[in-house]
């Protein structure tokens, strides 16, 4: 395979060397097509954008002049020309001129591995030094492109950009249907649908200092027809972006449509001075021809290939502490937590919020914030006997951190008012009683990579830390820049990735969570950073299976924190089997458990762990919707078909309802299978009627099997074995 994969894209670089004589750029996956072509005026356009041709001698349809002249699609327009829809590039000049034209200048093709090329198109303006660069690596197997731009100019004076799209895309049809995600704290990545009519649908955020709450930075677009999970041509883009971003969907006067992705303009006219390169957010996409289930195992092979921080690796499962005490602990209570953790047989126990802070030590979330020390009314000894603790019990030590954030209430505030955002010829509003450190300076820069790099200086058996972002920016004023505010918000989201990267260099095998107030923090930009992150603070198994339903559309498993916890009245088997979807961990008192309950949870644990390369690394089929019916189902299933593990959930079903037969997906239909209930509860036997039998996989995938009941918040796990 993988020589094949050399093979073709080789074929693939030659093609598009020769068509570079015929003014046809070509940038290809093993399944999608982006065909560009320069125009007899020099500029570039967009000519195709959909599944792959097989036929090459077809790219030949594009040279006519005519399909130039029915298009005009340009890759990447700028301002102030006769384009009047929304432009990919603003430019206000040193001169004052707001006009900007692009035109081709060169290209280069370059083969990063086996399975990927890079494709970079230089454009400049003829009257104007601009350099723009386009870029785009495409993932051949995964089908998967992404998409990003350089703009660099050499005027004499700085230049302000008020437009800086990652790329630009066009689609020609009769009809586009956006599904979108949105929502708020603990009540994240709800799904709607709508057809797109004349004009802009705009999706965009302005927190600042994290990419999402009321709109989750990703989107899914059906050309021609709704968005389905197995049919239809579907487009699914995300960006990569810890702040604000914009999405705009513009369908013009004859009914073309132009998607943008990009940073968002809000309030970040940016000044570029002479030689310095603006960089945007990298936008990642992919088309499948057979609905969003197909893209979506796309996006999740390439991310743990290509994007998430050990992507292939394993991931810790753990018991933390905060449901379980929240703010009130101390030394003693915690390691007889940690002695529960090795006791329930996970891998980490994860030390949350309340454990530092002295002059105003951190009992609620009023204060402390930016004081880390250990607390020594709480840990008189500091965090290492906690850590010792866990290394005697056979297990690792996590530990909570908000560095970006600090309170009022605080020594670093104190000694360092001008290191906040906020506004000092205003009274300020607390979100969650705290302020977000400018990020834009240098020194606090510093002072955040210091927070990690001295504790695990002093600790370097920390093994995980959860990061935490619970504030938007609010009282936008940055002490730092001065008089280029409108540089804040993008600055701000540099200086975050700057901290991260020295981080990751001299830390590359820390684990790290993103959090942010719930799922505050869902991009992919971040997860070159962090293993995984936190979907949500709204922990109720039912409430749960929609959200992980939502974030399992771009997200792979193995980046989804799933813990159960007390939200809701659920038994403890439906709130383990709902988290045994993601990554498994407890935030849980396990000593409250009965007996029984706590074997239960042993035994889920072992299973996780067993199955976990499946799970976290194998392949995701959605079978049954919770928008769609009272059940819920979904699947995993292993890269060679040996093996798979299947969710089903009963919501809340109506009395007498008729229960439809769930039919697989993804299994060798030349294959037999045994079906085998797992995860039940001590002494209890399964009633699942296939319970021990054996299946072809040809007749689980068309007729299916009965697992779900009209019993209110029920749920099962089938572990299904090829013989």
């Amino acid at each position: 395979m993988k020589k094949q994969l050399i093979i073709f894209l080789l074929c693939l670089i030659t093609l598009q060397l020769q068509a570079l004589d015929r003014r046809i750029i070509r940038i290809s996956t093993a399944s999608t097509d982006l065909i560009l072509q320069i125009g007899t005026n020099g500029r570039l356009y967009q000519s195709y954008l959909g599944p792959r041709l097989i036929n090459e001698t077809d790219i030949n349809h594009f040279l006519n002049d005519e399909t130039i002249s029915a298009c005009k699609w340009e890759a990447y327009p700028g301002s102030g020309m006769e384009d009047y829809f929304e432009p990919a590039l603003g430019i206000t000049h040193s001169d004052g001129n707001m006009t900007t034209l692009l035109k081709y200048i060169s290209q280069e093709i370059h083969l990063i591995d086996s399975n990927t090329t890079e494709t970079i198109i230089v454009l400049q303006d003829e009257v104007y030094p601009i350099e723009v660069k386009l870029h785009y690596m495409a993932f051949a197997k995964e089908n998967v492109i992404k998409s990003w731009s350089e703009i660099s100019h050499q005027e004499k004076k700085s230049i302000t950009l008020f437009r800086y799209a990652s790329t630009m895309l066009y689609f020609q049809n009769p009809h586009y249907f956006l599904t979108e995600f949105s929502g708020d704290w603990a009540n994240e990545v709800n799904m709607t649908s709508q057809e797109l009519q004349f004009g802009k649908k705009i999706l965009d955020t302005k927190l600042g200092s994290r990419s999402a709450m009321h709109t989750q930075p990703f989107f899914q677009l059906g050309i021609g027809h709704p968005v389905t999970e197995n049919e239809g041509l579907v487009l699914v883009g995300t960006i990569g972006w810890t702040g604000n971003f914009r999405f705009t969907f513009e369908v013009d006067n004859i009914g073309n449509l132009r998607v943008v992705p990009s940073i968002n303009p809000y309030a970040s006219h940016y000044e570029l001075l002479p030689g310095k390169i603006f960089k945007t957010s990298e936008f990642i996409f992919t088309l499948s021809e057979n609905g969003v289930g197909r893209a979506s195992r796309q996006l999740h092979d390439w991310a743990r290939r290509y994007q998430v921080k050990n992507g292939l690796g394993e991931r810790l499962t753990l018991l933390n502490n905060w449901e379980n005490t929240g703010f009130n602990f101390d030394e003693k209570i915690l390691l007889n937590l940690i002695k529960e953790a090795q006791h329930l047989g996970v891998d980490m126990f994860l030390l949350d919020d309340g454990w530092f802070g002295n002059n105003y030590p951190r009992n609620n979330d009023r204060a402390g914030l930016g004081d880390w020390e250990p607390m020594t009314s709480k840990l008189p000894n500091g965090i290492a006997p906690l850590i010792d603790g866990a290394e005697k019990s056979g297990i690792k030590f996590g530990i909570w951190i908000e560095p970006e954030m600090i309170n009022p209430k605080s020594d670093l505030f104190k000694k360092h008012p001008e290191w906040a955002i906020h506004q000092s010829n205003r009274e300020p509003y607390y979100y969650r009683n705290q302020l977000v450190l400018d990020m834009s300076n240098p020194k606090v820069q510093d002072y955040v990579y210091n927070i990690v790099d001295h504790l695990m200086t002093r600790h370097p058996g920390i093994a995980f830390f959860k990061w935490d972002c619970n504030s938007p920016i609010t009282n936008i004023y940055s002490p730092y820049l001065k008089n280029k505010q409108s540089q804040l918000y993008i600055d701000h989201a540099r200086g975050v990735y700057t901290v991260w990267e020295r981080i990751k260099e001299k830390y590359p095998d820390l684990s790290m969570m993103l959090c942010a107030g719930g799922g505050g923090r869902c991009d992919y930009e971040a997860l070159k950073y962090f293993t995984e992150f936190w979907p949500s603070d709204d922990t109720d198994p039912v409430e749960r299976i929609f959200i992980q339903w939502g974030f399992s559309q771009i997200f792979p498993s193995q980046v989804l924190c799933a813990h159960v916890t007390s939200w809701g009245k659920q038994s403890i088997k439906f709130r383990t089997d709902v988290a045994m979807m993601c990554k498994l961990g407890f935030d849980i008192s396990i000593s409250s458990l009965t007996p029984d309950e706590q074997t239960f949870c042993q035994e889920a644990v072992k299973n996780f762990k067993r199955l976990s390369p499946i799970i976290l690394q194998g392949d995701l089929y959605r079978l049954v919707s919770p928008y769609k019916t009272n059940h819920a189902a979904v699947m995993h299933v292993g890269k060679d078909q040996q093996q798979a593990i299947l969710y089903a959930y009963d919501l809340y079903p109506r009395f007498g309802e008729s229960l439809i037969p769930v039919k697989l997906q993804g299994l060798d239909p030349t294959k037999n299978y045994k079906i085998e209930e797992i995860n039940l509860m001590p002494r209890r036997r399964s009633s699942l009627k296939a319970q021990g039998k054996t299946y072809s996989g040809d007749y689980l995938m068309k007729v299916g099997i009965e697992v779900f009941t009209t019993n209110k918040t029920h749920s099962r796990i089938l572990e299904i074995t090829a013989l």
